[in-house]
Formats: C-alpha cells, structure tokens, sequence
C-alpha cells in the first residue's frame, strides 16, 4: 500500500445534503478535494463513502491523519 499525500493544511468545509451519498478521498491525490475524483488507482487506497444524515455544514480532513475519518479532527495542527 502507498502512503497517503497530505492534500492540505487546514479542513475543507462542505455543506452536504441529506440523503446524499460522497466518497472522501483518503490518499490525498485527488484535485478535487476532499473529494475522490479516482487518482488513488494502483495506491492500495481506497476511497470512503460518506452518507449525510442532515443538510449541515460539515469540515472534511485534508491533512489525512484524522482518527476521525473522513471528518476533521484537529490533526492537522500536530502533524
């Protein structure tokens, strides 16, 4: 498996929609953060679908060192 690409320093907020189903990209090479647009190919790493409950504003891990998955959890300020 590669190692994931840190795709930035600071969450991505999105408002997501109820009902909705997204894919998180968890190796950090997707140019369409936070989300999979399918550069993981060949990594061993595989996206994580994420479905919203609510419309609500959410902030998504650039960072990639969440222990929350595929949500912010502040790791970015300690990596």
């Amino acid at each position: 498996m590669s190692d994931t690409v840190r795709a930035g320093d600071a969450p991505v907020a999105v408002e997501v929609t109820q009902g909705k189903r997204y894919f998180w990209c968890a190796c950090g090479r997707s140019s369409k953060q936070p989300f999979c647009d399918g550069s993981h190919s060949g990594t061993g790493i595989t996206p994580l679908p994420y479905d919203a409950t609510e419309d609500k504003k959410l902030f998504f891990c650039a960072c990639k060192q969440t222990a929350n998955a595929p949500l912010c959890d502040g790791s970015h300020k300690s990596t």
